[in-house]
């Protein structure tokens, strides 16, 4: 493996990043604040390729390869998780199924203009009672006369209350287990589709989490996404992706985690002195950085190895546990240098420390992730007495 970026890699990162030290750092307080999605900002992002970054030129994307995609998500995540995570959803989780496995059609009315920021995708697997056993879900989808009808609940969906389009998961064979789980296309104002009630969260506030309910909702034979019967297989495929992202998600947080606790450290006097001068501070800094440079080198070599054709899950499950937990130990420190002050909203410590918990749970929790490196690693499955 080349540890070293080229130079198109290295000055997409040098633009992503004036760009947040432009337009997102400034406006991060008051999307958390406010609590609600940043459309300004979501357009600017669109305006500038990154919803279709990772997407073919056939599709009007930019074609660049993955390992530069989780250096987009890093560096817009150090300024603000919350557009960070609108981001991901709209440029992989949103409108990756579609593309693959929608019609032509799908892929030209719905796709393109979800790459232009002109529609917004996102995608719907959880339910009130499920989420890391998607095995279990209630949702159903039924055959009718050209078509499936599809009725349930979906809980913690990302920009639902914007969204033209989503990927729903229902079971059509209740009694298949995950072989029996299907993906299907449901857009808007198809009738019976309703976004519930809005979520009131701890972090990543400006990343609008809401409920879905699907009451007979009536979708054409051509919206189911793949054939019937491989929607686990299908969502499998861009699995690693997922979590290598949110991965790359926790490499930015952490970054401005660490940002904020150096600068805070040079700046606070105690004792007629910088408190970074202080050994017990010193080595928190230097024990984070440590920690987040770790993080990167599996994050990037799990990208890396998509990029060579590579699906590693047990790789990509442990970039996503440890740069998550990373971030999320760098974050609580962050407000421990800043002491009384990192209880104070008026610093941004505490955001970054309400932020992280966000990042333990998409993708897959870390019990669930150390479940799954653990057989990956050939750990034999429990079984039921």
């Amino acid at each position: 493996m080349n540890f070293s970026f080229t130079e198109e890699q290295q000055s997409f990162r040098r633009s992503v990043r004036g760009f947040v030290e432009k337009e997102v750092l400034p406006a991060a307080r008051e999307i958390d604040e406010q609590a609600k999605f940043p459309k300004e900002l979501f357009a600017k992002c669109a305006e500038n390729g990154y919803f279709g970054l990772r997407y073919p030129e056939t599709i009007d994307g930019m074609g660049a390869d993955f390992l530069t995609y989780c250096l987009m998500i890093e560096e817009i995540a150090r300024g603000s998780l919350s557009l960070a995570a609108a981001v991901a959803m709209q440029s992989l989780m949103g409108t990756d199924l579609v593309y693959r496995f929608g019609t032509d059609e799908h892929r030209e009315r719905l796709v393109k203009p979800a790459l232009m920021g002109k529609k917004i995708g996102t995608i719907a697997m959880t339910e009130p009672d499920f989420g890391s056993d998607l095995g279990s879900i209630t949702t159903t989808a039924k055959r009718n006369q050209g078509g499936w009808i599809i009725s349930g609940r979906k809980m913690w969906i990302t920009s639902a209350t914007i969204a033209d389009f989503f990927t729903v998961a229902a079971k059509t064979n209740l009694d298949a287990g995950f072989k029996g789980i299907d993906l299907f296309l449901v857009e808007k104002n198809m009738p019976g589709l309703k976004v519930g009630r809005q979520i009131d969260k701890l972090g990543v506030r400006g990343s609008e989490t809401s409920e879905l309910i699907l009451d007979d909702v009536k979708v054409p034979s051509d919206n189911l996404l793949g054939e019937e019967g491989t929607g686990f297989k299908n969502l499998g495929e861009i699995l690693a992706e997922i979590r290598i992202m949110t991965g790359a998600l926790g490499l930015g947080l952490a970054q401005a985690s660490l940002d904020s606790s150096i600068k805070y450290a040079n700046e606070r006097i105690q004792f007629r002195k910088p408190i970074g001068a202080f050994q017990a501070i010193s080595h928190k800094i230097a024990n984070m950085g440590t920690r987040l440079e770790a993080a990167r080198g599996l994050v990037y070599k799990a990208a890396w190895n998509i990029d060579q054709g590579n699906s590693d899950m047990q790789l990509a499950s442990m970039a996503k546990l440890f740069a998550t937990e990373a971030a999320n130990t760098i974050a609580d420190e962050c407000t421990r240098i800043f002491g009384s002050y990192g209880f104070a909203m008026e610093y941004e410590a505490q955001r970054y420390f309400r932020d992280a918990r966000f990042l333990l749970y998409g993708g897959g929790t870390s019990e669930i992730l150390r479940t799954i490196i653990a057989r990956e690693m050939g750990v034999p499955k429990q079984r039921g007495k």
